[in-house]
């Protein structure tokens, strides 16, 4: 069966553009001018970025890049405020808005042996000095120091490291292995004077170039695109899911695309940037998709049009080499997974599960919707890329967008259909109880940046801040 899809229409048209800013995205890094040609840059755009402060303009200024998005939404980005939100049980047809009752599902993080879906999470750090705030580069050695322990790696910048867990088959599991290696990476960072801090962006001012890490790739990036990676020690959430095949992989993403941003906020864990309150729930958000490729999937048919995709991008120069194709999801370039990158990465340990619980549920539910040959709901580029900006303009704390339709809709709302649209997964895996049990912690607590703006407004110094956020990254009670 052959007929064109809206999905495929949008993907064929192209999308007009403000008559001040040139068809031809030109990224300007370290002197060095990267075009891309008119039709790719649609192409990009149709992926679902009108982010333009992302694409289309060079690196800009944190104010400049409030005014120019805000003037680009428009209408997207209603703000104003949303009544007190209610405490999520995960229901079928409740929307995930009900109060007390008991989700059935089996024991709390307790997988179903057949087609158990294998799921591992990459959290990104920055280490601060404890009287500071200020970054400190000293992740080299405390790799060094871990030297055998594979789960800790180098960043792009000294002053970061990240973490990988291994393949994992349960949320338990996983919570695990979280707490270990954030426990881990915590001590050598103690050993070595500094704190780890799980912040999607360092909350006092950073080095710049200055922090790069001496390895070849990280210098090569530097010279193509320096002004994006001097501001590009942010930290994300890396989350991947085992699939059986690249061509499903690739449904996988189609499928994902109108869910990346009640993903987004329910991980936004960056509204604190430079020693001030930068007014975004996700600071990172903004500063990440300056790369020109850190844009939603597109809806490619098969794993070559993927693969054509990534070449023509490296290709124009808009990236170095597959590994720095920064879509929002991804075949990941490194393992039979797809790797969904738009989190921040997340306050506490519970957070992380959550979020890694509601990005598996959705990749075994685009995965039976492809087996089914049921087709990808169409999910527009302007509307995707709307709701995006409004979830990190917002967390789950204000207004959002309608990844389908554009509309105005409250971030909750967006969120209970996540929920909806993902229960027979989480059934299926036993992972009700437990996702039931950690929405209900978020509810309580809020989300990551919602916690983080209370403890900057409440410390009494920046050392305290950063003790506090210190303690925050080691949280771990709700998985107990």
């Amino acid at each position: 069966m052959s007929s064109t899809t809206e999905s495929d229409e949008i993907m064929a048209r192209p999308l007009p553009i403000p008559t001040e800013q040139p068809l031809d995205a030109t990224w300007k890094a370290a002197g060095q001018v990267v075009t891309l040609a008119g039709a790719e840059a649609m192409a990009v755009q149709a992926a679902a970025s009108i982010t333009l402060t992302a694409l289309l303009w060079p690196p800009i200024s944190a104010a400049h890049a409030l005014t120019g998005l805000a003037s680009a939404l428009g209408q997207w980005l209603p703000l104003r405020p949303l009544p007190e939100q209610q405490v999520v049980v995960v229901m079928p047809g409740s929307g995930g808005a009900g109060r007390g009752a008991k989700v059935p599902g089996g024991r709390s993080g307790a997988v179903r042996a057949a087609g158990a879906t294998t799921l591992g999470v990459e959290e990104e750090f920055v280490l601060l000095d404890p009287s500071t705030g200020a970054t400190v580069s000293a992740g080299p050695d405390l790799v060094r120091m871990l030297d055998g322990e594979p789960g800790v790696q180098q960043e792009l910048m000294q002053f970061q490291v990240e973490t990988g867990t291994r393949v994992c088959t349960g949320l338990d599991d996983l919570g695990r292995e979280l707490v270990r290696l954030r426990r881990l990476a915590a001590a050598a960072a103690t050993h070595l004077g500094c704190r780890l801090v799980a912040s999607g962006v360092a909350p006092y001012r950073t080095p710049g170039l200055a922090a790069l890490t001496c390895q070849p790739r990280y210098q090569e990036l530097a010279r193509l695109y320096g002004p994006v990676v001097a501001d590009a020690g942010t930290c994300g959430c890396h989350v991947h899911v085992g699939v059986p095949s690249r061509d499903l992989g690739v449904q996988v993403l189609a499928r994902l695309r109108p869910w990346l941003a009640p993903l987004l906020a329910v991980t936004a864990n960056s509204p604190i940037a430079d020693g001030h309150d930068t007014g975004w729930a996700s600071w990172r958000y903004m500063i990440h998709t300056r790369w020109p490729t850190a844009v939603p999937p597109a809806a490619w048919p098969d794993a070559a049009a993927y693969d054509t995709a990534v070449r023509r991008l490296i290709g124009r120069g808009a990236a170095l080499d597959e590994r720095n194709v920064y879509f929002l999801a991804r075949l990941s370039p490194r393992y039979p997974t797809v790797e969904v990158r738009v989190a921040d990465v997340c306050l506490d340990v519970g957070t992380a599960v959550l979020a890694a619980g509601l990005i598996r549920a959705l990749v075994a539910t685009a995965l039976a919707e492809a087996r089914r040959g049921t087709p990808a709901a169409a999910a527009p580029a302007r509307p995707v890329a709307a709701a995006l900006a409004a979830a990190a303009r917002e967390g789950l704390a204000g207004a959002g967008v309608d990844p389908f339709t554009g509309q105005a809709v409250d971030a909750p709302t967006l969120r209970s259909r996540l929920l909806d649209h993902v229960y027979p997964a989480l059934r299926d895996h036993g992972d009700t109880e437990t996702i039931t049990r950690l929405l209900h912690r978020h509810d309580q607590r809020g989300t990551g940046a919602d916690r983080q703006r209370a403890l900057f407004t409440s410390a009494a110094s920046p050392p305290a801040f950063i003790q506090a956020l210190a303690r925050a990254t080691l949280y771990q009670a709700e998985l107990r």
